[in-house]
């Protein structure tokens, strides 16, 4: 697989705690030089990394982060918030208590209403797969397809694991034709990548393969 074909597919991803604007800013550049799908940061950077690289890169943010467990009130303002101040793309994690507690309506209302907040902007729904039984996974692919966002998302990278090719093959099985899917979280290699991108993944969450091709520069 063509090199720039994955490096298409990545959202080059800096969510550290300590991440600061040179680091942001780095990361962006590198997103626009290599001409990935996006740069994935902290809501709190997305209006200066916006207004510094305008229309050359989509600027992905996160909300709930990462314990999905906000009310949906404050999802939905925080996404208002980062689309005002220009994201591009969102990644959204899930109240997983609610669906241990099997309220299944109340997720599906909360991503309903955190994608009309989306204002047309892409939703991706991370629904945290290694908290989680393949039942559980089959449930949330039937709920994210119905609930008109965009992708369904593996992984944080800030729990105890991160995408697995079974996961990947699982929400391939049962997801609806237009729901895309996003794994992230210990993508570490260019093989790691295409083999996710021929399961089916058709965004990666990723900072790792930037890495490996400046360092193969």
């Amino acid at each position: 697989m063509d090199i720039n074909e994955i490096l298409s597919k990545c959202d080059h991803t800096l969510l550290s705690q300590s991440a600061t604007w040179e680091k942001i800013k780095e990361i962006c550049d590198d997103g626009i030089k290599y001409k990935t799908a996006s740069v994935c940061i902290p809501a709190s950077f997305v209006k200066q990394a916006k207004e510094y690289v305008g229309d050359k890169l989509a600027i992905c943010t996160v909300i709930g982060f990462p314990n999905g467990y906000s009310t949906t009130a404050v999802k939905c303002f925080e996404t208002e918030d980062v689309v005002n101040n220009g994201a591009d793309e969102i990644d959204m994690v899930i109240n997983i208590g609610w669906l241990k507690d099997k309220k299944y309506d109340l997720l599906l209302n909360e991503i309903k209403k955190v994608k009309e907040s989306c204002n047309g902007k892409l939703l991706k729904v991370i629904i945290e797969t290694c908290l989680l039984t393949d039942n559980e996974k089959v449930k949330m692919c039937e709920i994210v397809s119905n609930s008109g966002a965009d992708y369904i998302k593996t992984s944080t990278g800030f729990s105890i694991a991160g995408a697995t090719e079974h996961d990947i093959k699982l929400f391939s099985e049962h997801i609806a034709p237009h729901l895309k899917i996003k794994a992230a979280g210990g993508i570490s290699s260019i093989e790691d990548a295409e083999n996710f991108i021929k399961l089916g993944a058709s965004r990666l969450g990723t900072s790792r393969i930037v890495k490996i091709v400046k360092n193969n520069e």
